[in-house]
């Protein structure tokens, strides 16, 4: 029996080995890929950035209001916040390489129309179409960042630098736009978009990525389900883009459309969960530690609103322009890269709750700093707190991404476009609603501490009476008619209370910003205490037993 055993033994076929990891290429071969996703990156950055950071000179280049304006980003991010879940089943079905060309080509396309747009109409539409164009840039400049890495640093390298050229254009914005601006409206802008697109549909014709294997996975009722999440979360955004700038109850129709929107999304929910083979794994997505990590990730994106929403803002109310910023936006630029560094070279499973303290401590930090800010406060004095808090935001975010795709891959490539939905949702339409709440409570604020102004401001106050005074002394040389000179010094010192309240309300944001990061630091502790304490327990039960 023990021969016969033997026998069966060695002529079972040898169990074939694992393959080893993907080699990289030769540093040759991988700078080319490299440089095209740094051109990817930039270009998509920028393309958002330049409306966000020149909304007042595209306001005035097409003869509206800024709040008229505001529609030019609602229209841009309603497309950037629901495309991209759809983006990923074309890519599977109808291969990558035309995926890549069809994309690139339609952004060129879209870049050389804007150069004649002249109103508001047809800047909406164009810009609608742009970021239809732009969301598939932001995939393929991750592709052509991983393609030229090895296995072992696809997540570890590639993860990092992906994420600092796609979170880097509006920072990058701010910092070229007095230069291409200049003395020559839009154009400068425009020419630039178009040259980079150019660039990106040259590199991507050249550099061919590894095709990936094609499947027929678009179903009828994949669409009815992309529609519903298209149009809820489309109403989400352009709820919390308008809101804050038209008021929430002034507009009668933004409560419908966000009722609306959850109905919408609600509706998607429901199908999907009742369907075989669903466009998202709603399941898998309400397991404990998935909704864990899309709280923690829209959780950052609110606490990040501090900068994307927070400096600009308070700057552009005391009047100071983007040639005044690109100091401070530079040194946010480094402090993302420097981030980026720190996660390369220490970044791996297990310690994604160590980089999330050190970063909610720092963006803490950060916020409470920028709390203390007054009429005199410049770019300078906030460089240190930006930096912190542009640093944290890598230590928090690659971390959080890494654990992620790790999760949705060891489940199969299956649920990589649930995990995509989750990281979509919390950081496209989660940066938008973050920035409209932090808005939000600005004017809340704002108009409180106005009005505690103005009520302190009267006639019999010493303060007040030798406020006026003083500006009525500045500017007797300019003004000849005392009426006129009194009044002019009265509606100046409303001016400069209106200024004070403003920045009375964004030191409010940022001390609520720093707070809010505190008690999610103390809850990832209890978190930790609570996840350590129930290890201890399982490791102490069979020495009970045993005993």
């Amino acid at each position: 029996m023990t021969d016969t055993t033997a026998q069966t033994t060695l002529a079972e076929p040898p169990k074939p080995e694992t393959p080893p990891p993907a080699p990289g290429m030769p540093l040759v071969r991988a700078l080319p890929y490299v440089v095209a996703s740094v051109m990817l990156g930039i270009t998509q950055g920028l393309g958002q950035g330049f409306i966000s950071a020149n909304m007042p000179q595209i306001a005035g280049y097409l003869g509206i209001t800024t709040a008229q304006a505001s529609w030019l980003m609602a229209a841009y991010m309603i497309p950037r916040a629901s495309l991209t879940i759809l983006l990923i089943k074309l890519r599977t079905q109808y291969g990558l390489r035309r995926f890549a060309e069809i994309g690139i080509a339609t952004y060129v396309l879209v870049a050389f129309a804007s150069v004649w747009v002249d109103d508001l109409r047809s800047a909406v539409v164009l810009q609608f179409l742009s970021g239809v164009a732009a969301a598939p840039l932001s995939t393929l400049a991750f592709l052509y960042i991983l393609e030229p890495l090895a296995q072992q640093w696809k997540l570890r390298l590639g993860l990092p630098v992906a994420l600092v050229l796609l979170t880097s254009g509006g920072s990058l914005a701010r910092i070229v736009s007095p230069v291409l601006i200049g003395d020559g409206g839009l154009a400068g802008i425009h020419m630039t978009t178009l040259g980079l697109s150019m660039i990106c549909l040259m590199l991507v014709y050249l550099l061919p990525l590894t095709p990936a294997p094609r499947a027929k996975v678009i179903q009828r009722a994949d669409l009815l389900s992309f529609g519903l999440i298209a149009f809820g979360l489309g109403g989400l955004v352009t709820g919390f883009i308008l809101g804050p700038v038209h008021w929430w109850t002034d507009l009668h129709w933004l409560g419908l459309l966000l009722a609306a929107s959850l109905a919408a999304l609600t509706a998607a929910v429901v199908i999907e969960l009742h369907r075989e083979a669903p466009l998202i794994d709603i399941r898998w997505l309400l397991s404990p530690a998935m909704l864990h990590l899309a709280f923690t990730l829209f959780l950052f994106r609110l606490l990040l609103s501090e900068q994307s929403s927070g400096a600009p803002g308070m700057f552009q109310a005391l009047g100071l322009g983007n040639a005044q910023m690109t100091g401070l936006f530079a040194v946010i630029c480094l402090a993302t890269v420097f981030g980026a560094l720190a996660c390369i070279g220490w970044m791996t499973p297990g310690r994604e709750p160590a980089y999330h303290a050190v970063a909610l401590a720092l963006i803490a930090l950060g916020a409470f700093m920028d709390g203390g800010s007054t009429l005199q406060t410049r770019p300078e004095q906030m460089m240190l707190s930006q930096a912190l808090i542009a640093f944290a935001s890598m230590l928090f975010m690659a971390p959080a991404m890494m654990k992620g795709l790790i999760a949705a891959l060891s489940k199969g490539p299956n649920y990589l476009l649930s995990f995509v939905i989750v990281f979509l949702v919390t950081q496209s339409a989660g940066g938008i609603l973050g920035s409209g709440l932090f808005r939000t409570v600005i004017n809340v604020r704002q108009a409180f501490h106005l009005q505690v102004l103005r009520e302190e401001l009267t006639g019999t106050d010493p303060l007040t009476t030798h406020a006026i005074a003083a500006n009525i002394q500045q500017l007797a040389p300019q003004i000849s008619d005392s009426a006129q000179l009194k009044a002019q010094a009265v509606a100046q010192l409303a001016s400069t209370a209106a200024q004070q309240a403003t920045v009375m309300a964004y030191n409010d944001a940022y001390v609520l910003t720093g707070l809010v990061a505190l008690l999610s630091l103390c809850a990832l502790g209890l978190h930790l205490f609570r996840d350590w304490l129930a290890a201890r327990l399982r490791r102490s039960e069979p020495a009970l037993q045993t005993s």
